[in-house]
């Protein structure tokens, strides 16, 4: 897996911030380190490492729970290693994953096992919840400026979004070129491509591309193995007659995957991989076998009748169900934007 960079029409991603040393981060620095991403509409600050980074990357918030129960710090510092053993390079992260910054802390020790300068590492934060559960969001248009001067500075290298609205990316760009948006992005989840994807590539943002497996659906979550007590028993897509109706898809997805002597994960990450070098994934994993299977898509090319071929396995009006919970779905893209001064 080579190292690319990230900008439209050559692959890759470069994203960013610089930090002198290596090590444990402390959650009280986050702010200084850190670019920007923009979750639904809202400036939310995220750090990355300056570099060039792998075409596939690792999405580490499963380490913490969410789809699964927490790692313990040794247990996923080992995924990590082992992800950059197998030529990952790009690890992004968000201070909101795990209780007090577990994800963050758990990478940073992941880091100084590893050799630093070889690694791009992105974060995320803005977001909050409250001591009786309420998810939050802070941020104003007033981040930009601020980051921008932190960019001028030399205390982070680049800016970033997430969730955002054309609207919110078109004046965000406007104060400072963004490097990368990350967006939802897989076979049942393909909203972007009318308005985000054209807007990236016009203003020349790469995109990255989170739960690219539909959040583990494709990988066989709640249709090969159960969901336990998977955070996601709750997600509108996991549940009821909507599970059922989906669990179709996934057979499609499954014979199209043998057709192609590949996995249902791979075939779901090669079609994700061939919509463009500026497209980046970054599934996640606790387990090195999941890990293995979602690299070999990597080798998987395919025709553009076989692209045509999966769109039409998952037709987005068969889907069942709606993309986020209702807690999240005020955040959304479509609905959220950062609020004029």
């Amino acid at each position: 897996m080579g190292c690319r960079c990230f900008e439209h029409r050559r692959p890759g991603l470069t994203l960013c911030g610089q930090r002198r040393c290596c090590g444990v981060m402390e959650p009280e620095l986050h702010w200084w380190l850190l670019c920007v991403w923009v979750v639904a509409g809202f400036w939310l600050p995220a750090a990355c490492y300056k570099g060039q980074v792998s075409r596939l990357g690792f999405g580490c918030r499963g380490l913490s729970g969410i789809l699964n129960a927490p790692l313990s710090h040794e247990a996923g510092c080992s995924v990590v290693k082992e992800a950059f053993y197998r030529g990952i390079t790009f690890f992004d992260t968000a201070n909101i994953y795990g209780q007090n910054h577990h994800n963050e802390i758990m990478i940073g020790k992941a880091l100084k096992q590893l050799p630093r300068e070889r690694i791009q590492l992105a974060t995320k934060f803005g977001m909050s919840i409250s001591e009786e559960g309420q998810l939050g969001v802070k941020g104003t248009p007033e981040y930009m400026e601020e980051l921008k001067k932190l960019v001028e500075e030399e205390k982070i290298k680049y800016i970033g979004l997430s969730e955002a609205s054309v609207d919110t990316i078109r004046r965000a760009h406007a104060v400072h070129p963004i490097t990368a948006l990350q967006m939802e992005y897989s076979p049942w989840t393909r909203d972007i491509e009318d308005e985000i994807i054209p807007l990236c590539r016009e203003l020349g943002i790469g995109i990255v591309a989170y739960s690219p497996l539909g959040h583990g659906f494709f990988g066989g979550k709640a249709v090969v193995e159960s969901l336990n007590e998977s955070f996601m028993a709750n997600h509108p897509r996991f549940n009821g007659e909507n599970l059922e109706k989906n669990k179709l898809l996934y057979a499609r997805i499954a014979n199209l995957a043998s057709k192609h002597s590949c996995t249902p994960p791979q075939l779901a990450l090669a079609w994700l991989l061939h919509q463009g070098d500026d497209i980046i994934p970054i599934p996640g994993t606790t387990k090195v076998q999941n890990l293995d299977n979602n690299i070999g898509s990597l080798a998987l090319k395919l025709t553009p009748e076989d692209l045509k071929e999966i769109c039409d396995a998952v037709p987005i009006n068969e889907v069942a169900g709606e993309r986020e919970m209702a807690l999240l779905a005020q955040y959304s893209w479509k609905v959220a934007n950062t609020p004029s001064k």
